[in-house]
């Protein structure tokens, strides 16, 4: 139907005066002898439209108009609210689109977080939600359009894949087949499976984004990735986007100035484009959301060697849950306090133990570390994980086989290093963990749509 965003009423001062319809849902709603008061919303914009039924002049209220939730169409005359430097409409007819019972969850002004997550389909309603979304928006098309900028080209990795890029097990299986007795071995089972053989949904896009970049030199993908780890932290959930460039002839510097760059562009962007939510954020969420983010933009991010930093932990005094040596995998509570307490800004911690990383990082000189990186960032810890790749076959191989990986899985991706290799590498962005660095909320089940956790599809 033929109808004005809210959005648009409320910022543009060529419809004062005019006539127009305006749809949404109700947020609120006062209802008094002479007048009546709606505050009805579209999901175009944060603040909430006013509208005002003026009984004295014969205008009435619809029963079920006043009910929180019902939607409705009104046609009215768009005039200035006196109260806060906005628009309003004078209600002339006001049509109920969709009644709303009184059992409808949002009745409470406040409800806590945990239980508006029972009620995914009904909490994006929710101003909190309304807003997170909306900036989520605007941060994926920010990231795009970083990217386009700069050259980068677009691809569409595969979500169902035969190889594990991270090595590590913790892939979801896709079979046709589901449960079943009848083969006496796994290999039996998916010889009879739809591919032919064991097939999983994608932990990253990594693998096959340089198989792009070493035809297109640099490229980015933009997706979910899924990963089967049974964890229960506030930044972990099973299926999350992924933001993963891939970049030749580049080397380790090259990969955290691009990562700095897109944080300082996407951050930039979204204070420009979202002033209502971010003030709705700093208030409600973390005091303070403003200057954490022009501190970001204004300052220079610090690189650390994880060597130095597990001695700055081991040399703070501070009794960690998770105890420190060199060759540990830097836990939240570590990368908060190198954040927080030592930098108090953004830092790439760069060369870390082999071991403790992942098959396709390129060896250092020193035949301990890899020319790794991960960005952590005050209040979140690990946003961007990314390397320069091993671009040495025999030293690619022998890192395969130091882990038992079956080499049959990454033919194409051992060719790479046989057919013109070059210095090459990338990273990958937690797409979620970003909203949650710029919004300062605190659990990653609040920044998507329907989480998906241990334990928890719905």
């Amino acid at each position: 139907m033929k109808h004005t965003d809210i959005r648009e009423v409320m910022n543009s001062k060529e419809l004062l005066g005019k006539t127009v319809t305006v749809c949404g849902w109700v947020r609120t709603a006062r209802d008094s002898k002479n007048v009546a008061f709606l505050a009805l919303n579209d999901g175009t914009t944060l603040n909430h439209l006013q509208i005002v039924i003026d009984k004295q002049g014969g205008k009435e209220l619809p029963a079920e108009a006043g009910k929180l939730g019902a939607s409705l169409k009104v046609e009215g005359v768009v005039v200035e609210n006196p109260n806060n430097n906005s628009h309003e409409i004078n209600a002339e007819n006001i049509t109920v689109l969709g009644t709303c019972p009184e059992d409808y969850p949002l009745q409470k002004k406040f409800q806590k977080l945990e239980t508006l997550r029972e009620m995914p389909h009904i909490r994006v309603r929710t101003n909190t939600f309304n807003a997170v979304f909306r900036v989520r928006s605007v941060m994926a098309a920010a990231i795009h359009r970083f990217f386009q900028e700069k050259g980068f080209v677009y691809v569409n990795t595969p979500l169902i894949t035969g190889s594990d890029c991270e090595g590590a097990g913790e892939m979801f299986k896709v079979t046709t087949i589901g449960y079943s007795d009848k083969y006496e071995s796994e290999e039996d089972y998916y010889a009879d499976d739809f591919f032919g053989q064991k097939a999983g949904l994608s932990v990253s896009g990594q693998l096959e984004g340089e198989v792009a970049a070493m035809a297109m030199g640099k490229i980015y993908t933009f997706g979910p990735s899924f990963r089967a780890e049974n964890s229960n932290t506030l930044r972990h959930v099973s299926e999350f986007w992924h933001v993963e460039p891939e970049v030749a002839f580049a080397e380790l510097p090259d990969i955290i100035e691009l990562a700095e760059e897109m944080i300082k562009y996407i951050i930039k962007d979204y204070m420009e484009k979202c002033p209502d939510e971010l003030k709705f954020f700093e208030e409600r969420f973390e005091k303070g959301l403003t200057d954490k983010l022009n501190n970001v933009l204004n300052n220079e991010f610090e690189i650390v060697d994880y060597t130095k930093a597990i001695e700055i932990l081991k040399a703070s005094g501070v009794e960690f849950e998770y105890p420190v040596e060199w060759g540990c995998d830097l836990k939240s509570e570590h990368e908060r306090y190198i954040t927080e307490q030592v930098y108090k800004k953004p830092v790439f911690l760069i060369n870390y133990p082999k071991e403790i990383k992942s098959f396709y990082m390129k060896q250092n000189p020193d035949g301990k570390t890899v020319a790794a990186t991960d960005l952590l960032v005050p209040g979140v810890g690990e946003i961007i994980g990314g390397s320069e790749r091993e671009a040495d076959y025999d030293k690619l191989i022998k890192a395969m086989n130091d882990r038992n990986m079956n080499l049959d899985n990454y033919h194409d991706y051992l060719d790479l290093r046989k057919y013109g290799s070059v210095p090459h590498g990338g990273f990958g962005l937690g797409f979620e963990r970003m909203i949650m660095y710029a919004t300062g909320m605190a659990n990653i089940r609040d920044v998507i749509l329907y989480p998906r956790t241990v334990g928890n599809i719905r």
